[in-house]
């Protein structure tokens, strides 16, 4: 007797937990093919403000671990990434890449992980500093993360950008409530389920899908958000402007029509870890 398959319900990946929509709505994925794949969790702005409690929840934790475990569990992220390299790809393909383009953004991906995991016990040897004064005191300069880093993913490469945009924040101690892209979510339930099952405390990374239209207006003015990097359209980079000038918090949005390649090694940076850091000076007497 033949029997239909047993298909996946997919579900956001919020504070450690799988979690469909507040509102119970749903936008319907379709393959290269144009048929019907899946229902994909259509979040509002009550999902993003849940989101963001429970990345509060889970930074002080993170942030208080040491450089070296952060480091060792963005590598072994990366170990799961390449060993499930097929299904993910397979995630690509849906939105219309080939095998070869899909397998080829995975591998970046790994790869971009496992850059950023090498970062994770020296930047601070690199932009912390030792101040010469002209005083009897030792001064230091210090990195601190700031706290919570939305992210909003671009529709191309929506593994490699969304992963390019959310390590070097939570590489420092930051955590992260992320967006994935509108017309190629699956990638980001994928990889909640890796998230899941991997050393990486929940809440600290929140993957959020939906629509854009709906979504950015809280990113740019939620309060608790102290950061948003961001590949956005020229109407959006206004709104999240005005937005986080009246909550002041710091952007890094990069726009959508002239976006980096994500492929380049010019996506990755130190300086993307510094951008979402904050700096403390301390003073201490010599001899005390």
């Amino acid at each position: 007797m033949s029997r239909l398959p047993i298909t996946k319900t997919p579900k956001v990946y919020v504070g450690g937990a799988f979690i469909r929509s507040e509102s119970a709505r749903v936008f319907p994925l379709q393959d290269a093919a144009g048929n019907f794949y899946a229902n994909i969790p259509q979040c509002t702005r009550k999902d993003l403000r849940n989101a963001v409690e429970a990345a509060a929840k889970a930074g002080p934790g993170w942030a208080k671990r040491t450089a070296y475990n952060r480091g060792q569990i963005l590598y072994r992220l990366g170990e799961m990434l390449e060993a499930r390299a097929s299904e993910l790809a397979a995630a690509i393909q849906l939105g219309g890449a080939a095998k070869a383009a899909a397998a080829k953004e995975v591998t970046a991906t790994v790869d971009r992980l496992i850059y950023y995991a090498g970062w994770a016990d020296k930047y601070e040897q690199v932009l912390g500093n030792v101040n010469p004064v002209a005083a009897p005191y030792f001064n230091f300069t210090v990195t601190e993360p700031m706290g919570i880093v939305g992210v909003i993913a671009p529709d191309e490469a929506p593994l490699l950008a969304l992963l390019s945009l959310i390590v070097p924040a939570i590489t420092s101690g930051n955590t992260v409530v992320a967006l994935a892209s509108s017309t190629q979510p699956y990638p980001a339930i994928v990889l909640g389920e890796l998230l899941a099952t991997s050393d990486l405390p929940g809440g600290v990374v929140n993957l959020l899908t939906g629509f854009r239209k709906e979504l950015v207006p809280t990113f740019a003015t939620h309060t608790h958000l102290r950061a948003v990097s961001a590949v956005v359209g020229a109407d959006e980079r206004k709104a999240l402007a005005l937005g986080a000038a009246d909550s002041v918090k710091r952007t890094r949005l990069l726009k959508s029509e002239a976006q980096p390649d994500w492929y380049a090694d010019t996506a990755q940076s130190l300086y993307a870890v510094r951008d979402f850091l904050e700096y403390k000076t301390t003073w201490h007497p010599i001899g005390a």
